[in-house]
């Protein structure tokens, strides 16, 4: 992997985004020679004036030795275009960032992601339809992502956590900031069940400028985006939008019309969002009422190729070893003989008549209090 250190030099200099960081590795050939570049090649690779000036001044002004200690030190770490662990949805959106700084961990199964956003205003009934819809989709295990704002994003975090589930939180400012300081001791619990993630460099304080960016990061790491309970004039509209440009599902929870806090998400029920009664409705729209299944099959870890290749075919469902010997292509003698192997792991388990399915048992299709 290239060194991270120019990741972040270049991520602290003003002016600099995916397009300029795309354009200097397209350029250069990686971030190291861009780095030590001279006006006239950056010029070359078509940065600006102003950006050259603010590259020249940033690379004059820091260490980055000591920028990496500086995350290191803050218990974080850094995700670039180039980690394998990149998440997936969000590598997929039109001027992904380059880089994420993350505090906690994610995991494989966190592409299976709803977002659930709404008014720092919340009301009872917000509070309420989160705590359950929220919850809901967390017992799936569905992974929610939110911003960490007062109101319906706290308590979109605090239902997945109380229910067992995990949770993202993108913030508007540096990775070392926690906005608002009221969700310190949330923002501590997201870390061990989630993480903390956010484009900016250490020190950004959360001004208002940054939220609207960070909303895209928000529905990019999502199949789809919830919008709880918003004004017509409400930030989480923005995410709404983002989530449609990047080709993702918008869901809203219908208001009370004489609420002007409602007025958002009943205009985006009109405007054809997906209304939502509840987490059911959400998990069928997004085909992910299997999710809890899929992700047992992914736990289980084979020895050997053989494993991998049958455990491709034996789910919840009873399958004849027959249809396993046909859909793998396999000797008969090695399907047996693997199979009872894993048997004798506890991997698979027989129901019959030579039938298989995996040995852990199925969850309900939904879980729901």
């Amino acid at each position: 992997m290239a060194d991270i250190r120019y990741w972040i030099g270049f991520n602290i200099v003003p002016g600099i985004g995916p397009a300029k960081f795309r354009a200097l590795i397209d350029h250069f050939g990686d971030l190291e020679a861009a780095w030590r570049a001279d006006a006239h090649e950056l010029r070359e690779a078509g940065l600006d004036r102003r950006a050259i000036e603010n590259l020249l001044a940033t690379r004059a002004g820091i260490s980055l030795d000591e920028e990496v200690e500086r995350v290191a030190r803050r218990e974080a770490h850094v995700l670039t275009w180039d980690d394998a662990a990149y998440p997936p949805q969000l590598r997929n959106i039109y001027s992904p960032p380059p880089l994420l700084y993350v505090k906690g961990e994610i995991l494989p199964e966190d592409e299976w992601a709803v977002a659930v956003v709404g008014t720092r205003r919340a009301t009872v009934y917000g509070r309420e339809a989160t705590r359950q819809i929220a919850g809901d989709l967390a017992r799936n295990r569905i992974t929610i992502v939110s911003g960490l704002a007062r109101g319906i994003d706290a308590q979109a975090h605090r239902a997945a956590l109380d229910a067992g589930g995990r949770t993202i939180a993108v913030l508007g400012c540096g990775i070392d900031i926690i906005y608002p300081s009221e969700n310190r001791k949330l923002a501590q619990e997201i870390v061990e069940r989630g993480a903390l993630i956010t484009e900016y460099p250490l020190g950004t304080p959360p001004e208002g400028g940054n939220f609207p960016p960070r909303n895209r990061i928000i529905s990019g790491l999502a199949l789809g985006t919830l919008i709880v309970e918003a004004g017509e004039d409400s930030g989480a509209l923005i995410t709404a939008d983002y989530a449609l440009e990047q080709g993702r599902e918008v869901f809203a929870v219908p208001g009370n019309i004489f609420n002007r806090g409602s007025g958002g998400t009943n205009k985006l029920i009109q405007q054809g969002a997906k209304l939502v009664l509840s987490a059911q409705d959400v998990l069928e729209e997004l085909n992910l009422t299997m999710v809890s299944q899929q992700i047992e099959v992914r736990e289980i870890v084979p020895e050997n190729e053989t494993e991998s290749i049958l455990l491709q075919y034996i789910s919840s469902e009873p399958i004849h070893v027959d249809e396993i010997k046909q859909a793998t292509g396999l000797p008969m003698a090695t399907v047996s003989s693997t199979l009872a192997m894993m048997e004798l792991k506890g991997m698979v388990r027989q129901v019959g008549g030579m039938n298989y399915i995996l040995a852990r048992e199925a969850r309900a299709e939904y879980v729901v209090d």
